[in-house]
């Protein structure tokens, strides 16, 4: 991966989490410089959320990862900045990881992570996920702060393979997008909505992980 020479005092070399990111740990470490020396000059994060981005960001995209699927591939839907879709093709080397992003500029960001990082189960795709569907689909599909579940939903089942899941990183009103998006669900052959309240931190810090499986 080459010497790193960004900002390091984002990083935090701990045990947990280590233990979280897995063999994903270094990789994270040098995809978190690169977002701290480079994310708000290019649009990417705010500048109030520097200095919790490593664990609000880059760590908090581990949540989804015990609900990934044992194999196949996995489609991120509105990447952004890569979260959770870098985080998650690192710890996972053995699923292959669609990012789908329609910003030309976040498209570019992304294809020069996944080249610093030399990430070969990383395809990245400069489009929005409706207009992939019919073509792109995947045992798991996968979003952060992207969209009110009922509009997500219509984006991304569409993609989700019979017998996978939509898993959808939310805040703490993720029952209640459940049940607003309960006609759209079932419209979609959804057999199961499982809000799984994740605390990597053992903190008191949630997220909530909304699988939703057809």
């Amino acid at each position: 991966m080459g010497e790193v020479t960004e900002p390091s005092d984002v990083v935090e070399d701990d045990p947990r989490s280590r233990e979280i990111l897995g063999q994903g740990y270094e990789g994270a470490a040098v995809f978190a410089r690169m977002l701290a020396a480079e994310g708000e000059l290019r649009g990417l994060i705010g500048p109030r959320e520097l200095p919790r981005l490593w664990r609000r960001h880059v760590v908090n995209s581990a949540a989804v990862a015990p609900y990934l699927p044992e194999s196949g591939s996995v489609i991120d839907v509105g990447s952004g900045a890569g979260l959770p879709g870098i985080v998650l093709a690192l710890m996972r080397p053995d699923l292959q990881i669609h990012l789908v992003e329609p910003m030309q500029r976040r498209v570019a960001w992304l294809t020069e992570v996944g080249e610093r990082l030399e990430l070969g189960n990383v395809v990245v795709h400069g489009e929005r996920a409706e207009d992939l569907h019919g073509e792109l689909v995947a045992e798991a599909v996968t979003a952060r702060a992207v969209a009110a579940l009922d509009k997500l939903a219509r984006w991304t089942m569409p993609m989700v393979r019979m017998g996978g899941a939509l898993l959808a990183m939310k805040g703490q009103r993720a029952a209640e997008e459940v049940t607003q998006a309960g006609t759209v669900l079932r419209g979609f052959g959804v057999t199961s909505v499982t809000v799984h309240d994740v605390d990597l931190y053992d903190d008191g810090d949630l997220t909530r992980v909304v699988e939703v499986r057809r």
